[in-house]
């Protein structure tokens, strides 16, 4: 909780999905611009890198040897996304953030830096997945709804109708 003259946290978990780079937009277009320079948050956003060895997932034979080049294209990936954050809170003028990256799941991730950094707010975006999908690869945003230490903020991308 905020004490005195410190600001609420808010916490943003981002990856290389359009609907992250929505929920990013969106918040930052409703809960600092508005306010800059004296915005009512102090920002963390916050990407999860996943680990090679779980990203490759089966072991076996050759295994050993995929696991460098993954790993090297997902330090890439979580280089572009800070980058991609970094010039969308630069565009918005928020330039009082923390970006942070960590390696594991994204769900355990979240959770744990809303509660090192005593956030008041997770901000996540919705991949809309179907009920079978969710199954099968995990709702960061559910998870992270029932276990954060916070209020949790699912932005969803309006689906554009033709």
């Amino acid at each position: 909780m905020a004490t005195g003259d410190e600001k609420p946290v808010m916490v943003i978990g981002i990856d290389e999905s359009e609907q992250s780079v929505y929920a990013l937009e969106w918040t930052l277009d409703r809960f600092f611009a508005p306010y800059a320079p004296n915005h009512p948050f102090k920002l963390f956003i916050v990407h999860a890198k996943p680990n090679a060895v779980s990203a490759v997932g089966l072991a076996g034979p050759g295994t050993a040897e995929v696991v460098p080049y993954v790993d090297a294209d997902l330090k890439h990936t979580a280089a572009r996304v800070v980058e991609k954050a970094k010039a969308i809170c630069q565009s918005k003028s928020v330039h009082d953030t923390t970006i942070e990256v960590f390696e594991g799941d994204a769900r355990n991730i979240l959770c744990e830096v809303v509660d090192k950094h005593h956030a008041s707010v997770l901000v996540v975006g919705s991949h809309g997945y179907g009920a079978i999908k969710r199954a099968v690869l995990g709702s960061v945003s559910d998870y992270c709804s029932h276990h954060a230490h916070c209020s949790v903020m699912i932005v969803k991308k309006p689906k554009i109708k033709v």
